[in-house]
């Protein structure tokens, strides 16, 4: 199993490119599903869920083909894939495919929408939460679905003549669950209206990408998304958005260690209140032509408090990093996660490198120290794995993380980003 050494001490300087985003990727790939013609994604990250996806979606009958080729291989930082689903071959997603990865759960709502009928497994992903699936099901219930939970499967069937547009309301924003709904809206039969929709990017960019294969969504970003069905979707051409959680990841390291770095081909818009609370945490972020240019200001980390929220507010996929970033703060922050119940899981960990961290619930009230100390620590989580990594580049001496295959979920070419910056990290296999 693969390991990430670290020296840490090192300041950033360089330009990092930022790769496409995971959490686009994932809901725009499984939106091939609804169409017989070609959806070409450009920007599409080399990752162990987008691979895991990959393998869900030819078991559907999507045939790949990846900068041209139908061989998968490693290729840069930006990959073209077309998927074309003439035929879906197969409506079960069975559970040793879907157990690997939360986010394939979503073929329910394509599947669902075009073929009629689905059975989908129960999900699995990070043990950071509990998440349950209800709010998909009550979604996919408002737009007709027979739905039956049995064996670990769920089960759903249209009504005769297919989906039909209906309203509902989401009792607690759900990303996963707006991108289901809303993709099973595109072919439903009249008028879907999602209130207290998620208003995250990612949605947008999935809403630009339906619009482009010829689906009428508005409201796309804002609480209330209004879908009107249509029969049928065509192929399309769309480019996935940077991601943002790699962006403020980033930027975090750079606060950490201090140093100048350019992350290439971002943007700020997509996470203002993530940057925001770093400006106050004493980083200097510009917005330029071709990215984000991140520096740390000479006073040294601010200590600053905050509360996850959904988009617009602080992301809770960059909770455990800003925690690393408190840590060497000069002073008390405290750190409210309100989104998943389970998101902590990283505080023992840091605790292990000399991190000062008490939990009170769904708080945790971080003392800044005047040094941290390499230690070896286990990956716990997909972001919980990289606030290890920026604890350890501002560690003295050398820091082991464990498990990294989580990294390699979300991050791509992480070690290799980082070294062409100055920092001394290297993977190493056994």
């Amino acid at each position: 199993m693969d390991r990430i050494r670290i020296s840490g001490g090192n300041e950033l300087r360089g330009t990092i490119p930022i790769s496409g985003a995971k959490n686009a990727a994932l809901p725009l790939m499984i939106a091939s599903l609804l169409t017989s013609d070609t959806l070409t994604l450009e920007n599409v990250p080399h990752l162990a869920d987008v691979e895991q996806l990959l393998r869900i979606l030819g078991n559907h009958g999507v045939d790949v083909a990846v900068n041209g080729r139908r061989e998968r291989q490693e290729e840069g930082y930006s990959r073209t894939i077309n998927f074309t689903c003439r035929t879906i071959v197969d409506t079960t997603a069975p559970y040793d495919l879907v157990s690997k990865m939360r986010a394939s759960f979503w073929v329910i709502g394509p599947l669902l929408a075009r073929e009629g009928r689905a059975r989908v497994s129960l999900p699995g992903g990070c043990a950071i939460g509990t998440r349950p699936v209800d709010l998909f099901l009550d979604g996919l219930q408002a737009l007709g679905a027979i739905l039956d939970v049995d064996g670990g499967y769920v089960t759903a069937t249209a009504p005769k003549g297919g989906l039909v547009g209906g309203h509902y309301s989401f009792p607690k924003v759900s990303v996963g669950a707006t991108h289901v709904m809303m993709m099973a809206a595109t072919l439903a039969n009249g008028t879907t209206v999602i209130e207290n929709a998620a208003r995250e990017p990612e949605i947008v960019d999935l809403a630009k990408c339906l619009i482009a294969m010829g689906a009428k969504i508005s409201g796309a970003g804002t609480k209330t998304i209004t879908v009107e069905g249509v029969t049928s979707l065509s192929g399309a051409r769309h480019r996935v958005l940077p991601d943002r959680i790699e962006t403020g990841t980033y930027a975090m390291a750079v606060a950490m260690t201090g140093g100048d770095v350019l992350l290439e081909g971002t943007d700020g818009a997509l996470l203002e209140s993530a940057l925001d609370t770093l400006r106050l945490a004493g980083a200097e972020i510009t917005q330029t032509e071709t990215g984000l240019r991140v520096v740390r200001n000479g006073n040294g980390i601010q200590p600053v408090d905050i509360t996850t929220e959904p988009f617009p507010g602080f992301p809770t996929d960059l909770q455990a990093q800003f925690m690393a970033l408190m840590t060497r703060s000069s002073g008390v922050s405290h750190i409210t996660e309100t989104i998943f119940e389970n998101r902590f899981m990283h505080v023992q960990e840091l605790a292990r490198l000399g991190a000062r961290i008490s939990l009170s619930g769904q708080m945790a009230r971080v003392e800044g120290v005047g040094r941290l100390t390499g230690a070896p620590v286990m990956a716990t989580d997909l972001r919980a794995s990289v606030s290890l990594v920026i604890a350890g580049l501002a560690a003295e001496g050398e820091t082991m993380v464990n498990r990294v295959y989580h990294l390699d979920r979300g991050f791509e070419r992480l070690e290799e980003k980082l070294t062409r910056c100055g920092a001394v990290v290297e993977r190493v296999s056994e």
